[in-house]
């Protein structure tokens, strides 16, 4: 089915736009109007702000293609896709994945604030003579890196490993990508997401469920060990960037009172948390009937534009919603990221070392990673009807279509289509077949194995409501096909 007019025109704008923001962030790191160009190198703002984003492509597809593959029995690629099997292998066993998802959150934010590093604006922009309003949008408003890292390092990999989840992840940096996310968990650094996970199962009164048999004496202490000293880091994390913020020592815009830019943290913070958590509430909420969706007048209505009409807003929404985290997360950067001004005291009297570490911006992506994003996860996966009846969830829920409705990350759509063809990526059905064939082979799919609800913030895409128009045939001409899609995904309505 050829692209419609519209779709054309959107994604011709956003392709162009996209490639002159990433001609201005490539300026700006030859001026050395970045932090780490000017602290730095430009060479060494030109490595770390592509390899960031390379890894972010692999972080996000990544994560698509290891929760799609779990109900798939491993054993039908064990010989065709043998690095995707070893990925598999490990992320599916006993609680692997929730571990996983945790350390690759992280990554997620890391990325983040080492892309604004790298390539975000940092003092008087005079690049190329640009006029004032055009700096004030691109750089000021943070447009010219949200559309670069939304497009080039999320959308277009999620797109792709939608489709392609063996060959995406049959790769060495797949296998590499895992690990490190299994070390980040590994490390205890966001332990502290465990006691919440905790707390928020007590007050619904629902068990956590786990894969694995109960831990043993010293599986216990190490395990309270790390959840008390990631409690004590998170401690900490807050209250240097409390100080710094307090005493004016961040890259926060020049001018701002540091009330208001704490204020400004927190209410960004909340932000963020809200689209976190509404993505989890939704697909909560997507299988159940409308009589059991509450009776507040927002649940009513938010349910009424989520699941009604064509069924497309859903992936609408979370094209949308990925805009909004970016841009939050830009700004939370730039809120966070502490700069001692020439003659200041280090924030506590540390030494310049330890300063210097404060300064990489790691402590607020702890910060963002565990209260700003997991928690609010946590507690939608518990309580979603809660999160549908806040009319806060209703107004970011326009917002957000409203972003996707202007077609600004169709460029994504492109990007994918482009490297697609290039790296030579299949369709998975291609090699494992549909779900009924693989049930024929007696090796059908197990959704069960799927850890969702209380204590869990498995994301599953809204695939089935935006699939390709060959996927929507087959859907309509395979029932096989429909009933497996409809019953991992949920039923369009």
């Amino acid at each position: 089915m050829a692209p419609s007019i519209l779709n054309i025109i959107r994604g011709t704008y956003s392709t162009l736009l996209l490639i002159f923001s990433i001609i201005l962030i490539m300026g700006l790191i030859a001026e050395r109007n970045t932090k780490i160009s000017a602290d730095v190198h430009p060479a060494m703002a030109y490595f770390t702000i592509w390899a960031a984003i390379l890894w972010l492509m692999m972080v996000e597809g990544g994560q698509g293609s290891l929760v799609g593959l779990t109900p798939v029995n491993p054993e039908i690629y064990r010989e065709s896709h043998k690095t995707a099997f070893r990925c598999t292998s490990l992320a599916h066993k006993g609680d692997n994945l929730d571990r996983y998802l945790l350390g690759r959150q992280f990554m997620v934010v890391l990325v983040v604030f080492t892309v604004n590093m790298s390539g975000g604006p940092s003092g008087d922009i005079t690049l190329w003579g640009l006029p004032d309003w055009l700096k004030s949008i691109m750089f000021g408003g943070g447009a010219a890196m949200i559309l670069f890292t939304c497009m080039v390092g999320q959308l277009n990999s999620q797109v792709i490993a939608s489709l392609c989840m063996l060959d995406y992840t049959n790769t060495y940096s797949a296998l590499a990508t895992l690990w490190v996310a299994m070390f980040i968990e590994w490390t205890g650094l966001l332990h502290s997401s465990y006691l919440i996970s905790m707390l928020v199962s007590a007050l619904a009164g629902k068990p956590v469920e786990s894969k694995e048999p109960p831990r043993d004496l010293g599986g216990n202490i190490t395990f309270w060990v790390k959840c008390l000293y990631s409690l004590a880091l998170l401690v900490f994390c807050f209250a240097v960037t409390l100080v710094a913020l307090f005493d004016g020592k961040t890259t926060m815009w020049e001018g701002v009172p540091p009330i208001v830019a704490v204020i400004i943290f927190f209410i960004l913070m909340s932000v963020v948390g809200m689209l976190e958590g509404m993505q989890i509430a939704f697909f909560a909420v997507a299988k159940v009937e409308d009589s059991e969706r509450g009776e507040a007048k927002f649940a009513k209505m938010t349910c009424d534009i989520l699941f009604g009409g064509t069924g497309n807003n859903l992936p609408g929404f979370m094209i949308g919603r990925q805009l909004c985290v970016v841009s939050c997360m830009f700004f939370i950067a730039r809120v966070t990221s502490v700069s001692i001004p020439d003659g200041e005291n280090n924030i506590f009297g540390v030494s310049d070392g330890l300063q210097e570490f404060f300064n990489t911006g790691l402590l607020g992506a702890i910060i963002t990673t565990i209260v700003g994003s997991i928690t609010w996860q946590l507690v939608a996966a518990a309580f979603p009807l809660a999160f549908l009846a806040n009319p806060l969830t209703y107004i970011l829920l326009r917002i957000c279509l409203f972003l996707e409705a202007t077609g600004i990350c169709s460029g994504a759509w492109v990007i994918a289509a482009v490297l697609k063809k290039l790296i030579g990526y299949q369709r998975d059905e291609i090699y494992i077949g549909t779900a009924e064939e693989r049930a024929k082979m007696d090796m059908a799919d197990n959704e069960t194995l799927l850890n969702l609800g209380t204590g869990h913030v498995l994301k599953l895409p809204g695939f089935y409501e935006s699939a390709p128009e060959a996927l929507r045939d087959l859907l309509i001409e395979d029932e096989g096909v429909a009933d497996y899609v409809k019953s991992v995904y949920g039923e369009a309505k």
